[in-house]
C-alpha cells in the first residue's frame, strides 16, 4: 500500500469492505476507484494510478467489492456491486465535506469490471461527477455480438474511456462507434498498442509504473470539466 494512504473501512448492508483513501493538500476533485474482476484494490496498477492521481492534486479512495473482501473470486452480482459503489461514493463525499470541501467534485472510476459496474450504478441513480473507464469490457473477447452498451446511452454526465487498441475486450472500431452513440459528453483516450491491462508490446514495465502512466490524462480530463 502508498504510505501516503490512509486504511479504511467502509460498510453497508452489514458488510465491512477494505480501502485505502488519499488526500493531498491542494486536492481539487476525488476519484474513486473500483477494481477489476479478478484483482483487489491493493493491485499496484491502481496503487500506481491513484499515488500519481494524488501527485496531480486529485484525493483517492481504493476498495474492495464484498465478493474480494471475502476471498471468493468469482464477482458479485450487480445489485451487490452497485451497493459497494454507492457506499463508497458516499464515503468520499464524506471525507470531502470533513476536509472543508463539501461541494468537491466526486467521480468513480474503475478497472474493467468495477468500471462497468460504476457505470451501471450511475444508470440505478447513483450521481458522480463524471467517469473514467480504465479497461471497460465491451464485451467478452472474441464474442462482439455480446455487447454491454445498453445501459450507456442514457448517462449525461462527462465520461472517459481509457482504452487500449489491443484490448481483446473492445474493437476500436466499435468503441468508437458506442462512444459517438453516447454523444458529446463521452471521450476515448487511446493507448497506442495497450492489451486489456495496458502492456505494450516491446515496452516492459511493471504494473504500477503502467498505472501511473495513465493518469496524467485523467488529470486533465477531470480538470477541464471543472
Amino acid at each position: 500500500m502508498s504510505s501516503a494512504s490512509e486504511s479504511i473501512t467502509i460498510d453497508f448492508d452489514g458488510t465491512t469492505v477494505s480501502g485505502a483513501y488519499a488526500r493531498p493538500e491542494d486536492a481539487g476533485a476525488t476519484l474513486v476507484v473500483a477494481h477489476g474482476a479478478g484483482s483487489g484494490f491493493e493491485h499496484p496498477f491502481l496503487v500506481g494510478f491513484t499515488d500519481s492521481l494524488n501527485a496531480a492534486g486529485i484525493a483517492t479512495l481504493r476498495f474492495n467489492f464484498a465478493y474480494r473482501e471475502a476471498g471468493r473470486s468469482f464477482p458479485d452480482r450487480a445489485p451487490a456491486a452497485i451497493a459497494a459503489w454507492r457506499a463508497a461514493l458516499a464515503f468520499a463525499r464524506q471525507r470531502a465535506a470533513d476536509a472543508g470541501a463539501p461541494d468537491e467534485p466526486v467521480w468513480a472510476s474503475g478497472k474493467s469490471f468495477g468500471g462497468r459496474m460504476a457505470s451501471m450504478a450511475v444508470a440505478d441513480g447513483m450521481e458522480p461527477a463524471g467517469l473514467v473507464y480504465l479497461g471497460y469490457p465491451l464485451h467478452p473477447p472474441g464474442r462482439p455480438e455480446n455487447i454491454r452498451d445498453a445501459h450507456l446511452y442514457g448517462l449525461t454526465l462527462p465520461m472517459l474511456f481509457v482504452e487500449g487498441t489491443r484490448d481483446p475486450f473492445i474493437s476500436v472500431e466499435l468503441l468508437e462507434s458506442v462512444v459517438e452513440r453516447i454523444g458529446p459528453n463521452a471521450s476515448i483516450e487511446w493507448i497506442e498498442g495497450g492489451t486489456h491491462d495496458f502492456a505494450v508490446a516491446g515496452n516492459k514495465r511493471p504494473a504500477d509504473v503502467i498505472g501511473a502512466s495513465l493518469a496524467p490524462a485523467v488529470a486533465e480530463y477531470i480538470r477541464a470539466q471543472a
